[in-house]
């Protein structure tokens, strides 16, 4: 497959920045909010055409997962409406649209990991966002790589939530406030430089579909942020507590770890094991020596 034009919405969060690197032998063009905003729906058409692209990737979301819970308007207008509005554009122009959704489709009452077809039950405004925007894909468009994934971390921080879980807790080491983290959600953190990798790869192919693309492993939140305090060498030790003690508003599943089952059928690589790529995200940010 020779070189694409590929539009890139939401290009300086923590997996646009990382899709720019990996991207880079392709022809790329970021698309930055609140500059470009996929909720104007003119602004978006109009854009989108003039670049004459062959691929859209979307990694704009609203996904501050309490805050959907009080403002489900915006969590529809971003996560729903625009995706549809963005996939029957790509219709219309014929050309490919990536999308990426979240673990949080599924309630958690499986145990055991996740497939591509396991049935979603979403529990909290934002995942039922996402999941009617997974639909909107699907329905609308036959060209499409629609990827969920879980726990994603970047170096270039979290745009909507301000950071990401592995940089809160090196920020927490250094101070002296208690730590509270659940132990009763099991998840994969993903890396998302390993993530763009994984993207660069399917659009190498014409494997339309969803995908299921995480880091390999399992953890609680609990478990990775003692993993993360074990490699920056600090004595810091958070305290473990179950969801209800922590409080938050929106429901998260007890257990929404992926498997990456249609990804391997077509060839796609394994990930490396979410411990081994949290070690290669702290040396990549100074935090652990080489």
């Amino acid at each position: 497959m020779g070189k694409q034009r590929i539009a890139l919405i939401g290009a300086d969060g923590q997996l646009g920045s990382d899709l720019i690197k990996t991207l880079d032998s392709q022809e790329v063009y970021p698309l930055y909010y609140p500059d470009f905003d996929i909720k104007d729906t003119y602004q978006t058409r109009k854009t989108i055409q003039s670049l004459s692209t062959d691929v859209v990737i979307n990694t704009a979301a609203y996904h501050r997962v309490d805050e959907c819970e009080d403002n489900p308007e915006e969590s529809f207008a971003v996560n729903t409406l625009a995706v549809r509005e963005l996939a029957l554009l790509c219709r219309e122009m014929d050309v490919i649209l990536v999308h990426f959704s979240t673990d949080y489709v599924f309630d958690g009452k499986k145990h055991a990991p996740y497939v591509e077809d396991d049935p979603p039950n979403p529990l909290s405004v934002y995942a039922v966002s996402k999941l009617a925007g997974e639909y909107f894909v699907q329905n609308i468009l036959k060209k499409y790589f629609l990827i969920r994934t879980c726990g994603l971390y970047g170096e270039a921080g979290c745009w909507g939530k301000g950071t990401n879980f592995v940089d809160r807790m090196i920020h927490l080491s250094k101070g002296g406030e208690a730590i509270r983290v659940v132990n009763d959600q099991w998840v994969t953190p993903t890396s998302s430089a390993e993530l763009a990798q994984k993207v660069n790869d399917l659009l190498r192919t014409t494997h339309w579909g969803l995908y299921h693309l995480t880091n390999e492993g399992e953890c609680t939140w609990y478990k990775f942020a003692e993993a993360v305090f074990e490699l920056l060498d600090s004595d810091v030790r958070p305290e473990a507590v179950d969801s209800r003690t922590f409080g938050a508003k929106a429901p998260r599943p007890g257990y929404s770890v992926l498997q990456n089952r249609n990804a391997e059928k077509i060839g796609i690589t394994h990930f490396s094991h979410w411990k081994t790529a949290l070690e290669v995200y702290l040396k990549k940010k100074g935090c652990v020596s080489s």
